[in-house]
């Protein structure tokens, strides 16, 4: 039996500008930009997980109600990926690098003008999120 692993990214969006951090030490897309993200645990919800992730890499607070799914992606790389992009409303707290370990630069970009190394599936689902498209499909021939 097949099994993908299931991730979800947040994207964290504030007068045009979008929180991205740079992978540093994690053994995948190094020195690259990402958004804050993350594996689904086993037993957890969906926008529990995102909540957890946030807290753990940003320090920030999100309520469940201020998160809403707006886009999914079914990706390939070496593995096979279901991932899900949630946009946060609101969130209390300061954002703040909580894993400087595996990350050495969480900062905002225009969302219009991202790193241009930003990880090519994360570039697409923002563009995707800019668009309203909701499904996408990355990395298949």
């Amino acid at each position: 039996m097949f099994l993908a692993p299931v991730a979800v990214h947040l994207l964290l969006v504030q007068d045009g500008k979008i929180l991205m951090l740079r992978r540093y030490n994690t053994g995948y897309e190094d020195g690259n930009y990402s958004v804050v993200a993350g594996h689904i645990d086993g037993g957890e919800e969906l926008k529990t997980a995102m909540i957890r992730e946030a807290q753990e890499e940003a320090g920030i607070t999100i309520s469940p109600d201020d998160l809403t799914v707006v886009g999914v992606m079914h990706f390939r790389e070496e593995e096979e990926y279901i991932s899900f992009f949630l946009h946060a409303s609101c969130y209390s707290g300061e954002v703040n690098n909580m894993e400087p370990h595996k990350c050495d630069d969480l900062s905002w970009f225009d969302i219009h003008d991202l790193p241009s190394n930003t990880i090519p599936y994360v570039r697409r689902a923002i563009q995707n999120y800019r668009d309203n498209v909701p499904f996408d499909s990355f990395g298949w021939p």
